[in-house]
């Protein structure tokens, strides 16, 4: 048996980077052999092919906000409401979520790198495109696309590095990973702005796309782990998603990612907006001051999460949930505080708004990590695609177009309490400050949602220790 275990170590991929089915049954079902077999987290595979990802998870986010960080210059050459520019990021949000389900059933059953580098060349491609469009209904079509290629990089990549980390170790690598959504959109606000406001949106699209593209033969070059090769547990040999449906921390969880993506999807699309017309900035500088939020607080956020999860989680299993919950918390008064801010109390805002953002960015390492804890390797990458797919069409992938219709709705209030037929600007700016109060209302939500998911999980480990 000590032979058989050590041929197993040695070859655990063949030629082609696949793993024998004989050696995948043995290395995940048989507990001897999954403690030989699990690869070091420290290993230069499992180091190199998180740095790539990470890479990937990026350009995703950035290629993403390109759109909230061009709103205003797409409102003002297209002549388009608060809503319609709502409606560009909900409709990309909910194909998103359709098109991730059959997406994240390929993942658990062909190759995982082929299957993401395909997508990244629908994404940058259809991002590229957008520069040439010359109705709304072009712009709209684009972004669709865009999320045709984007919606296979979270199961994917997630599924990727459950199999690369033990479970102990996870909250770190995949908060790395979740990096990606306050970093991509940091770059993104910091070059798509200023590219816009020196050469014009339609050049700020194309220099989004290249980096995407650039990423495609460096994917390929990875190689791949076995499923379910960290585990140091066995799982059922029949996985089923249907087992997975029935634990009731996973629609706890789903209820907190509704949450939790209406303000940041929120945020991504209106905060460019929102330092321009209350704050009184350039397309550039307002950018630039958003990008400030999502590095700093994401950054920091995003690797706090992380290091606490990891810690927490060896003493108590529901520990990541709770300081999810914890920071959702705190992060309620200060959006309030941060949108709260008029002209002249920029800093403040941008102060305010950092912490809020950050504590809210510490939910992708603590509660992904959770859903790798009680899902088993065979089905992650379909568990992932169905937490986002009932979770965006639940409520997060209206974020965008709700905020957007109330600041339609406050201004023209705000418009006919001062006396006037026309919407103005001024007004414009009363009403979207107005709708971006919805912000602290659901991140308040977000924190009982989360505290009941870590009710469930405690539950659930007392009643069956090995789940």
């Amino acid at each position: 048996m000590g032979q058989q275990r050590f041929s197993l170590r040695t070859s655990r991929y063949d030629t082609t980077g696949k793993l024998p089915v004989n050696a995948f049954r043995l290395i995940v079902f048989s507990p001897m052999a999954t403690k030989a077999a699990a690869p070091p987290s420290t290993s230069g595979i499992a180091i190199k092919s998180l740095v790539v990802l990470i890479l990937v998870n990026i350009m995703n986010f950035y290629d993403r906000h390109v759109g909230g960080a061009l709103a205003e210059p797409l409102r003002k050459e297209f002549g388009l409401s608060d809503s319609q520019i709502g409606w560009i990021a909900t409709i990309f949000t909910v194909l998103y979520a359709v098109v991730g389900l059959p997406l994240g059933r390929l993942a658990d059953r062909v190759s995982r790198k082929k299957l993401l580098s395909a997508g990244i060349v629908v994404w940058g491609s259809l991002t590229a495109m957008a520069a040439w469009a010359m109705t709304y209904s072009m712009l709209l079509v684009s972004r669709l696309g865009l999320a045709v290629g984007e919606s296979a990089c979270a199961p994917i990549a997630t599924s990727w590095i459950g199999d690369l980390y033990p479970p102990e170790k996870r909250s770190r690598p995949l908060a790395l990973f979740m990096l990606g959504v306050p970093v991509g959109g940091a770059l993104s606000f910091f070059f798509s702005g200023p590219i816009a406001q020196a050469f014009g949106w339609r050049r700020a699209m194309i220099a989004a796309a290249i980096p995407a593209l650039l990423l495609v033969p460096v994917v390929l070059m990875l190689r791949e782990p076995a499923r379910g090769a960290a585990e140091t547990r066995p799982h059922a040999e029949q996985a089923s998603v249907w087992s997975v449906l029935r634990i009731p921390a996973f629609w706890w969880i789903i209820a907190s990612g509704a949450l939790v993506n209406f303000n940041l999807y929120a945020l991504g699309t209106f905060l460019p907006a929102f330092m321009g017309r209350i704050h009184h900035l350039k397309v550039g500088p307002a950018n630039i001051a958003t990008g400030i939020i999502y590095l700093v607080g994401g950054v920091l956020g995003g690797t706090l999460g992380g290091y606490w999860g990891d810690r927490i989680v060896r003493r108590r299993p529901d520990g990541r949930m709770l300081i999810a919950a914890l920071a959702a918390l705190i992060a309620s008064p200060a959006a309030f505080l941060g949108v709260s801010q008029g002209w002249g109390s920029l800093y403040l805002a941008v102060i305010f708004l950092t912490l809020a953002y950050g504590l809210l960015n510490m939910y992708y390492g603590l509660v992904y990590a959770s859903i790798q804890d009680f899902v088993a390797p065979a089905v992650r990458g379909t568990a992932m695609a169905i937490y986002f797919l009932v979770m965006y069409l639940g409520g997060a992938s209206f974020g965008p177009v709700i905020t957007g219709k109330l600041s339609d709705f406050m201004a023209r209030r705000a418009a006919a309490a001062a006396g006037s037929s026309a919407v103005s600007e001024t007004f414009r700016a009363i009403g979207l400050q107005q709708a971006m109060f919805s912000i602290p209302v659901l991140a308040f939500a977000l924190a009982l949602v989360l505290w009941g998911g870590s009710r469930s999980i405690a539950r659930r480990a007392r009643q069956n220790p090995a789940a």
